[in-house]
């Protein structure tokens, strides 16, 4: 789905790509609606779902100007994308989630096959460095609750709002991925930002930057109105609940990872690494 606002056709154009989910759409909400500006930009929005961004972005050509990734997927894109120091989905204590319809112990979950959202996304990577050798598949991250309840896979590795709705589906918890990263390190977990395009050039890089820094400190200044517009994205959840979801990983840290945050994500990336998931040593730059 693609969202584009009407403004003068001579403004430069800035491509926005991001996951249609009440997070992301709270993020963005003052870019989105105009109650951002940023003189001689304007910004065009498209919705897709974090994998399918991850994969877009690893494109030879850059398909966006902005894209949400997952930090997973960084050290592939990082001669072509910086990331952006605003607009980063962080867990604080909390994240992706290991869900199974019976209660499983940590070594009998290391031997099942995982319905996993994506290989790019950073919620495979934790994964993979709790548990290197376990075995997964690829399902839609919106697929992989009705496909365990199908009996397809004995457990599943969510993301997004089912991490909060999980239960009403019967489903236990058996790992919370941000829980074990902290207990391990000490650190939040990083789970996604933005990444902009170098050749963009830095004046523009940092306008668009700030630009982003002002939409989530305007969705954080006015949450009524900015949740009334992220509802559209929650996916059946009720106002209630996609408020606590949108403030999981809208925040303070959404609007600056701070010094751990960032620490986080050269942590995280350079264990990939060292484990021999990520081939790529990592260069991580913020603008």
């Amino acid at each position: 789905m693609s969202v584009t606002q009407s403004v003068p056709n001579q403004l430069r154009e800035i491509t926005v790509a991001h996951s249609p989910d009440s997070d992301d759409a709270f993020m963005f909400y003052g870019l989105a609606t105009n109650k951002i500006r940023t003189p001689g930009l304007r910004f065009t929005h498209t919705l897709c779902d974090i994998e399918t961004l991850n994969r877009m972005a690893l494109d030879g050509n850059g398909t966006y100007d902005v894209s949400a990734i997952s930090f997973h997927a960084y050290p592939y894109i990082q001669e072509k994308y910086a990331l952006l120091s605003s607009g980063g989905s962080v867990g604080d204590g909390y994240g992706p989630m290991i869900v199974s319809p019976r209660a499983l112990t940590l070594d009998e979950v290391k031997t099942k096959v995982i319905a996993v959202p994506g290989k790019l996304t950073t919620a495979y990577l934790a994964l993979k460095l709790f548990a290197p050798h376990i075995e997964t598949e690829v399902v839609p991250f919106d697929q992989i609750i009705p496909q365990i309840l199908e009996g397809k896979y004995e457990a599943g590795l969510i993301i997004h709002e089912g991490q909060l709705s999980y239960g009403q589906s019967g489903l236990q918890k058996i790992l919370d991925c941000g829980k074990w990263w902290r207990d391990m390190t000490g650190l939040p977990l990083p789970l996604g930002g933005n990444a902009i395009r170098r050749d963009l050039g830095p004046e523009l890089m940092r306008s668009v930057g700030q630009a982003l820094k002002e939409s989530i400190e305007y969705a954080l200044a006015n949450r009524d109105e900015a949740l009334e517009y992220a509802m559209q994205f929650a996916r059946d959840l009720d106002r209630s609940t996609a408020n606590q979801f949108v403030g999981m990983y809208v925040n303070d840290r959404t609007v600056d990872y701070g010094d751990d945050g960032k620490e986080a994500v050269r942590r995280l990336l350079d264990m990939g690494f060292r484990a021999g998931i990520i081939p790529h040593q990592a260069k991580v730059e913020f603008v």
